[in-house]
């Protein structure tokens, strides 16, 4: 059977705007994990949504390792923004296996107009927004959406639904002997500015202490994320991602980690 590396997350990970990017159609095969398959000689499967939270990235790993044949499989996950929500809706074709959606800031209508604007340089991610958008009405999620960020959302409540899914994975990925790499976007998922999240109350600190760090790579002090990286180290960047190059230089960074996960669960 053939070794393969599942990967899970957002457009950071499925590779929008990556120079085999079209129109979102399909995970890209240039992204930092596509990119580490190949240094491991593993088939790449992957199961990114773009604008996925944590817990739908979470969601996305255990449907397939519980649906699937799971042998000789390998997880990479690079978790994201957690002012992002997964939520399961009243079935509808329009939404992702008619049931579950992602739902983010940009789709409140306070942040149409800064979306629309973000989206303005590429044709393609525009036409692909503004059927979301379109859809979100016509499905309800929108309305929902406006209702959850206008009333709801906040950084604690979020904090821990992001940390309960990371948590959540990693105690199944263990339990079944998978093993596993994890990264991340943005450090947003552990700091606020240079307050570390996990002194907040005994809480979450408590919570933070249950997340298992010996598997994870980070980009620099204060668990940096890639995104974080490429914006300070000046890569090329789309309209929201940055490319090919920063994809390419990360995988090598994070190469020695991963294959050292890889070769020890080979024994």
């Amino acid at each position: 059977m053939n070794r393969t590396l599942l990967a899970g997350g957002c457009s950071f990970t499925f590779g929008h705007e990556l120079s085999d990017d079209i129109q979102g159609q399909k995970p890209s095969e240039n992204s930092w994990a596509a990119l580490l398959a190949k240094t491991e000689k593993l088939e790449y499967k992957s199961v990114t949504y773009p604008g996925s939270g944590n817990s739908g990235i979470a969601r996305r790993v255990f449907e397939y390792i519980t649906s699937s044949e799971y042998k000789n499989t390998t997880v990479a996950v690079m978790w994201t923004f957690t002012s992002r929500y997964d939520w399961a809706m009243p079935r509808n074709i329009m939404l992702e296996k008619s049931r579950w959606t992602s739902i983010t800031p940009w789709d409140t209508t306070d942040r149409q107009v800064e979306a629309e604007t973000s989206f303005s340089m590429n044709e393609s991610h525009l036409v692909t927004w503004k059927q979301r958008r379109d859809n979100m009405q016509l499905t309800g999620v929108g309305p929902f959406a406006d209702s959850i960020y206008r009333y709801a959302a906040n950084q604690y409540h979020e904090t821990y639904l992001s940390w309960k899914s990371i948590i959540w994975l990693q105690n199944i990925l263990e339990k079944k002997k998978i093993p596993y790499f994890f990264t991340l976007a943005d450090n947003v998922l552990f700091y606020d500015e240079l307050k570390p999240l996990k002194e907040i109350d005994t809480f979450l600190n408590g919570l933070y202490n249950e997340i298992n760090f010996n598997n994870w790579f980070f980009f620099g002090e204060r668990n940096m994320g890639f995104n974080q990286w490429a914006l300070l180290n000046n890569y090329p960047r789309g309209t929201t991602h940055p490319l090919d190059e920063a994809h390419k230089d990360a995988a090598i960074l994070m190469k020695d980690k991963f294959s050292a996960i890889v070769k020890q669960n080979r024994r």
